[in-house]
């Protein structure tokens, strides 16, 4: 197994030494584990992909302002 050091600001370290039962170790671990596999799907699914980048712009722009439309209508 390859060691890693990383770096924490002070507070979120101050934060996690309360939890002193958490093995942050493996935390990081399965963190690390989950975003590249995520990355994994993401690069199979844009190799698979037609669309192109003009699309994809084209597309989150949309998505976005129906979010936001669906948001802006709910009651506060």
């Amino acid at each position: 197994m390859t060691t890693m050091t990383l770096s924490l600001a002070t507070e979120q370290k101050q934060k996690m030494d309360t939890f002193p039962e958490m093995n942050w170790s493996e935390v990081a671990r399965q963190a690390f584990a989950q975003k590249l596999q995520d990355l994994e799907f993401l690069r199979k699914f844009k190799e698979k992909s037609t669309l192109t980048e003009k699309d994809a712009l084209r597309l989150g722009k949309e998505v976005s302002r129906a979010v936001s439309a669906k948001l802006r209508s709910q009651p506060r």
